[in-house]
């Protein structure tokens, strides 16, 4: 099942199933108005919203309608909680020496998760709108899930059973923010501003066996200014599972349907695939010749993620550029 939010002029959109071809929608406001509320509800929404799926394939839905790329928001334009993991390791080792940081002694077993602002999340085709070049703006391509209601306490095993959707997202980082913020041993606020996500949302048996362990075990690909940036693999290498990042996640709370938890920035060893973020490729100039050549975005650049899987876009892209606000 494949799900998505339509601009309509309030805050949540409107949900809208979409036909597993990924060229027309139909409206599921009869089932639940908003993403949220379906998540709120799942037990009972998701059969019904099963079946309109299942009538949309089959050209059964008169209220059908072409897809436009630009009308989507954010699956969940705002939710309860985005708390997002750095689960690949290379990355962590990598982006903590760029800022002269080692990476911490429970590094392989407990998982690094910060929680970030998710009052409004940026649409797909959403500029990336900030004030100055000088605050070292970043992409971070990543795969994330959402929860339904998740209970405190809950076991990796049991964790799984929790996740109902899958997408991607672009959790933009102002590098040259990070070093100051963390010094003051009290988390990111200025320098992580809001985060985009692809239109598409996917149920995981939507992914095939390339959802396994919960992990997804695709390239996630990333294009700079249209020339590929990275394209290493989101499964192999991502050491805490989504299992596992919930059950960090929930140790001394609840965590609300609409949770969104990310895998962090992915990341392979095997340098030919590229990196998901410029962060990693500027340590690696500097590992490799001692220089740093790779900048930070400019004004007027442009970020596209994507996933395919059989020559197909998964969840559509993610398609920004970065403006001056």
């Amino acid at each position: 099942m494949i799900l998505a939010t339509l601009r309509n002029g309030t805050r949540d959109g409107q949900l809208v199933v979409i036909s597993p071809d990924r060229k027309q929608g139909v409206p599921a406001t009869s089932i639940a108005p908003c993403l949220q509320g379906a998540l709120d509800s799942w037990a009972a929404s998701a059969p019904k919203l099963e079946r309109l799926s299942r009538q949309l394939a089959q050209g059964k839905c008169q209220d059908a309608f072409p897809l436009k790329y630009g009308e989507f928001l954010a699956p969940l334009p705002r939710t309860y909680a985005w708390l997002d993991g750095s689960a690949f390791l290379n990355h962590v080792i990598l982006v903590r020496k760029a800022r002269g940081a080692e990476p911490p002694a429970s590094l392989k077993t407990d998982p690094l998760m910060y929680q970030g602002g998710s009052d409004r999340f940026l649409a797909p085709s959403e500029d990336i709108h900030l004030g100055d070049e000088a605050w070292g703006i970043d992409f971070e391509s990543e795969v994330v899930v959402i929860t339904d209601d998740v209970p405190m306490g809950v076991s990796s095993k049991d964790a799984s059973e929790h996740i109902k959707l899958v997408t991607i997202c672009n959790d933009v980082s102002l590098r040259n923010l990070i070093p100051e913020e963390l010094a003051k041993g009290f988390g990111f606020l200025q320098s992580k501003p809001s985060t985009a996500f692809a239109p598409f949302v996917l149920t995981p048996d939507e992914l095939g066996g390339t959802w396994k362990d919960a992990r997804l075990h695709l390239p996630l690909e990333t294009r700079l200014n249209g020339k590929l940036f990275g394209n290493p693999n989101a499964g192999p290498e991502m050491h805490f599972s989504f299992a596992d990042l919930i059950k960090h996640a929930s140790k001394t709370r609840p965590l609300a349907a609409g949770s969104i938890v990310g895998s962090g920035t992915v990341s392979n060893e095997d340098r030919s695939r590229g990196s998901s973020c410029l962060a990693e490729q500027r340590m690696i100039e500097k590992i490799d010749a001692g220089e740093i050549k790779t900048p930070f975005l400019k004004f007027g650049d442009r970020v596209r993620i994507e996933m395919f899987k059989d020559g197909v876009s998964l969840f559509d892209a993610i398609d920004q550029k970065v403006s001056r606000s």
